[in-house]
């Protein structure tokens, strides 16, 4: 990832609750998170799904419309005031033609396909109790990044649903 966050040549702060990204619109850069928290989610007709969230050191990009250069239904927001560091496609199709950053960007994507298999899988075959069990083995420092109720809602549950299993 540090290779990665070395291509960044634009820093933007966004505030909280403001928008990275809306959905319907062409998103091909990959955002470095240096400090703050966001939450990447779908609108449907029942309300919004939080599918992924991002805080320091991570990465965040609209993988869909950074792949295909098309709009995407996805929604990029700020949680609390975050700073990202700025990676275009350019430059990063560029840094894609060394051999070695070519396999590191594999490892990426293999990682994210197998982190969210995992996720569906969790959504669809275990109880609320193991959801949680699994997020918090899996990325304990999430408790202290994202409120209970963004949580909650990407797991897929209620926020007292969440507040008595972190109590028992």
């Amino acid at each position: 990832m540090k290779e990665i966050v070395k291509l960044a040549d634009k820093t933007i702060t966004i505030d909280r609750n403001k928008f990275l990204k809306v959905k319907g619109s062409i998103d091909t850069n990959i955002y470095c998170v240096e400090s703050g928290s966001l939450k990447v989610f779908v609108l449907y007709e029942y309300g919004k799904q939080i599918i992924r969230f991002g805080y320091k050191d991570n990465l965040i990009v609209s993988l869909d419309s950074f792949l295909t250069g098309k709009p995407s239904d996805l929604y990029i927001q700020a949680i609390k005031k975050t700073v990202v560091k700025v990676v275009n496609k350019v430059q990063f199709d560029k840094f894609l033609e060394n051999e070695t950053n070519r396999k590191l960007w594999i490892k990426i994507l293999e990682n994210l396909v197998l982190q969210q298999m995992e996720r569906e899988i969790d959504i669809l075959t275990n109880s609320p109790r193991e959801r949680y069990e699994r997020v918090l083995k899996r990325s304990p420092h999430l408790f202290q990044e994202i409120p209970n109720r963004h949580i909650a809602n990407y797991l897929r549950m209620s926020a007292e649903t969440l507040s008595r299993l972190k109590k028992s």
